[in-house]
Formats: C-alpha cells, sequence, structure tokens
C-alpha cells in the first residue's frame, strides 16, 4: 500500500513513465478526512476513465484551511494509506 504513496517529484518520475507507455491518467484529488461510500464511489468510477489513478491527497493544513479549526480529523499519513489500500488506486501524493 504504501508504495503507492509518493512525493510531487516521485509521482512526476512515475507519471512520464507512465504516458511514455502510452497509459491515459487520471487525477483527482480531495481531502478524504472521513472516506465514505460516496468517495469510494467516485474514485472507482474516476480510475475506470483511464489506466492508472493518481489522488492528491489535502495536506493537513490544507484541510484545516478549508474546513475549519477541528479539522482534519485523520492525519494525512493515515488518510493517504486509506486511500492506498483501495484496489483502483495507483497512487496518493499529498498537496498544500
Amino acid at each position: 500500500m504504501e508504495q503507492k504513496i509518493r512525493s510531487a517529484a516521485a509521482l512526476v518520475r512515475a507519471v512520464s513513465r507512465l504516458k511514455a507507455g502510452k497509459k491515459t491518467v487520471v487525477f483527482t484529488n480531495g481531502c478524504f478526512d472521513i472516506l465514505h461510500v460516496g468517495h469510494v464511489a467516485y474514485l472507482k468510477r474516476a480510475g475506470e476513465l483511464g489506466d492508472v489513478l493518481v489522488v492528491g491527497l489535502n495536506s493537513d493544513s490544507s484541510v484545516h484551511a478549508i474546513k475549519g479549526k477541528a479539522r482534519p480529523i485523520n492525519k494525512e499519513a493515515d488518510r493517504a494509506i486509506v486511500l492506498s489500500a483501495l484496489y483502483f488506486v495507483d497512487f496518493v501524493t499529498i498537496f498544500d
């Protein structure tokens, strides 16, 4: 699972290789603070639109700025691991 979690630089390298191999890369992003069935359905459908699904995960600081001082409930590292456990998610990267 955790091998799916990539820094921005490592993700750029991986995506470049995939695109050179004519793979279709789909990107989506979100906070995914409390993962629910709507998130799972949305991500699964996004993955069906291409060969590789990349999920950009809002950092703790950006979730705090977007959703208020009581958020996030789950830390970015935990949220990244949960997302990476989904079979249809190929890569996760954390961004601000």
